[in-house]
């Protein structure tokens, strides 16, 4: 055995134990098991169109001659992404650690108490610092989180109007990822200020952003009272390190909260993944989406944790599903809870107070000399006006290896973090033309009334693991109440258990992958644009598509992006009216929420015996809704293991009726170099590539 191939050292059987499992199933050799399991119609001969393996060493060589292209700068940009330090007991025995980035997504709570321990934690974390009664288990990112409290809002007021207000003052993705999500759904989205352009009625909902974009500090109090006045729900997006010194929105009547955690110590990763949350108040927790902790008690007294809430019961509800969300950034949440957990409340202010105050001396000095500093009240982040300079200012920032937000030509926005020092407050204003004499205290921005009281997270778990000795061994207690891969494989099939290799999680941690903003300048991200560009050229030899887009960072929002993108097909086509999405009774739960996501209708396929699709009901199904025929959702192989024989004529009947096919790519592994999806008649797919 080449001890230097990787094949050899990350696929558990050897060649012998291949051979004593194939005389057992009766077949001579791995080809003649493929040619009996995988259709002879979808089968595809030769070699892909892929580069040469290479070893470990080679492939770490060439990540990091990658990384290398990628220049780390000092990134104060915002827009919620904000640098941070991952404490180091974290950083090595979490992030780091086999023990937790292979656990799991805890389906199974008897093998997964202390990562549902730390979810509960994350979970008291957010509902402490936003004011709400209960928060999830994590979502996505802050844009989605926006669009699924979006959705939460219309299932709790159907009557209301039909417009969602969305302030635009909101993160720009935010705001884009919501319109994008609303359209299908037949939402009106509403884009303005909420002070002077908010409806009188009309609203099922508004979405508020505290602080803004733009870092101004707002007092939101009689913006909610109008909403609420129309019998609509309002959502804040906020940020939770500004909660340790701002009044929480629950403190003035928000119905959900939303964010990212990231700036609790997940690395920016040139923008994920990073967990988000929704939190909201006890009397909405049956529309959460996403994953609930609780505690259990049995009749011996005895407490457990288990998900009290998540929504794998969509393998039930299918189409009215609140979300087609089954998943969480679990690993990600961990870090951002134990980081709360590892400075407790005091340490967050203090960090919260260094950030705030820096970025008051940055305001006050950028003002003596001259600047326009067009936010008035502020956490971490002002807005400058500086007209006909942004572009020279922005280039001048750069030379001190720091970037700016460049709004538009005449204005600039500046965010401070966790990371920044007073020479980097030094460096940017020098960019600006302004002396660093100028810079002093200035005085608090935080009005009164926008001032936090009262103790923050005060549940004992946020002050017993403050020093290094004390996390470790909590971190070591509860990854002996998991059971992870490092330790066996786990009872529970999924596409998502795939044990990654040490050397494929190396470079994760080094900071020119790790310490790179999502909006960064182009130029700065060569390592990763080559990288993306590969990644999109080899995923395209195996799958045999025409192109792929690596944005969606999970399954659900592949399934949901994929949909559209043949909604879009249809469009373009002039046929707006196919709408209809057939689905076999067997399939993925999340097949159905996303189809009506996509805003279309579901038809239920019936399945044989053996849990195929059944041709014949296909065929009429197909012919039954020929005219309004959108889509088919297929995974393949299928959920139950099988290489369907019948895969190409269930495209081509789906084709014949005008439809395209939909094939979840879940199980591409059991696919790859012996058939290819857009070959045998699938016309999008969604990947898993963990």
């Amino acid at each position: 055995m080449d001890q230097d191939r990787f094949a050899d050292r990350h696929i558990g059987p050897d060649p012998a134990e291949q051979a004593t499992m194939l005389r057992a199933l009766g077949y001579e050799s791995l080809d003649a098991l493929s040619d009996a399991a995988v259709p002879p119609a979808i089968r595809t001969d030769g070699a892909l169109d892929l580069p040469p393996a290479l070893t470990e060493p080679e492939a770490l060589a060439a990540l990091r001659g990658l990384a290398d292209r990628n220049q780390v700068f000092t990134s104060l940009i915002g827009m919620g992404y904000s640098g941070t330090v991952t404490p180091g007991v974290i950083l090595r025995n979490v992030l780091e650690s086999p023990a937790w980035y292979t656990a799991y997504t805890p389906y199974q709570p008897e093998i997964s108490q202390g990562r549902l321990e730390v979810l509960l934690n994350y979970q008291t974390m957010v509902a402490d610092l936003t004011g709400m009664d209960l928060a999830n288990a994590s979502l996505l990112d802050e844009a989605t989180a926006a669009a699924e409290a979006m959705a939460m809002c219309r299932r709790l007021a159907p009557k209301a109007g039909p417009s969602f207000f969305v302030d635009r003052d909101c993160h720009p993705q935010t705001i884009a990822v919501v319109q994008t999500r609303a359209e299908p759904l037949g939402l009106d989205v509403i884009v303005g200020d909420p002070a002077t352009e908010l409806p009188a009625d009309g609203l099922f909902g508004a979405l508020l952003q505290f602080p803004g974009s733009s870092g101004e500090v707002r007092d939101d109090t009689e913006i909610i009272e109008r909403v609420h006045a129309q019998g609509a729900l309002v959502t804040v997006a906020t940020d939770l390190l500004a909660l340790c010194l701002l009044r929480p929105p629950g403190a003035i009547g928000a119905d959900v909260v939303v964010g990212s955690a990231q700036r609790f110590g997940v690395p920016l990763g040139y923008g994920g993944p990073h967990a988000a949350f929704l939190a909201t108040r006890d009397a909405h927790k049956r529309t959460l989406p996403g994953r609930l902790v609780g505690v259990s008690v049995d009749r011996a007294g005895r407490k457990a944790l288990r998900l009290a809430l998540q929504t794998r019961e969509q393998h039930i509800r299918r189409e009215k599903a609140t979300s087609n969300i089954c998943t969480a950034q679990v690993l990600l949440a961990v870090i951002s809870g134990l980081y709360a957990q590892y400075h407790g409340p005091h340490g967050l202010r203090a960090i919260a107070t260094r950030v705030h105050g820096l970025t008051e001396s940055l305001a006050s000095a950028l003002r003596a000399g001259g600047a326009d500093v067009v936010t008035d009240r502020f956490f971490d982040t002002i807005t400058v006006r500086v007209p006909g300079r942004a572009g020279s200012i922005a280039a001048a920032a750069r030379e001190h290896r720091i970037n700016l937000r460049v709004v538009d030509g005449d204005t600039l926005g500046v965010s401070l973090d966790e990371t920044t020092t007073p020479a980097i407050v030094d460096a940017v204003l020098d960019a600006f033309g302004v002396a660093a004499t100028e810079r002093r205290g200035g005085d608090p921005v935080i009005p009164g009334e926008l001032e936090r009281t009262g103790a923050i997270l005060e549940h004992p778990v946020f002050h017993d693991h403050h020093s290094e000795t004390e996390m470790l061994r909590y971190l070591r207690r509860l990854a002996d109440l998991d059971l992870a891969l490092d330790r066996t494989m786990i009872p529970l099939g999924s596409c998502t258990m795939k044990l990654n290799a040490t050397t494929e999680m190396e470079p994760i941690t080094w900071p020119e992958f790790g310490a790179i903003h999502p909006f960064a300048p182009l130029e700065q991200t060569a390592g990763y644009q080559e990288l993306f560009q590969d990644l999109e050229r080899w995923l395209c030899a195996v799958t045999g598509y025409a192109g792929v887009s690596l944005q969606p960072n999970a399954g659900s929002q592949g399934e949901l992006a994929g949909l559209l993108a043949i909604r879009a097909y249809h469009r373009d086509r002039g046929d707006e009216h196919r709408d209809v999405c057939l689905i076999p009774a067997s399939a993925h739960g999340t097949n159905a929420a996303s189809a009506v996501m996509a805003g279309m209708r579901v038809v239920v396929v019936a399945t044989d015996a053996h849990g195929n699709v059944d041709l014949d009901d296909l065929k009429q199904r197909a012919s039954e809704h020929s005219e309004r025929l959108g889509a088919l959702m297929a995974t393949y192989p299928s959920t139950h293991g099988v290489f369907e024989v019948g895969i190409v004529d269930v495209c081509a009947v789906v084709h014949e009726h005008g439809g395209q096919v939909y094939v979840d790519g879940a199980n591409l592994n059991a696919l790859v170099g012996l058939a290819a999806p857009g070959a045998f008649g699938a016309d999008v797919s969604h990947l898993n590539l963990h």
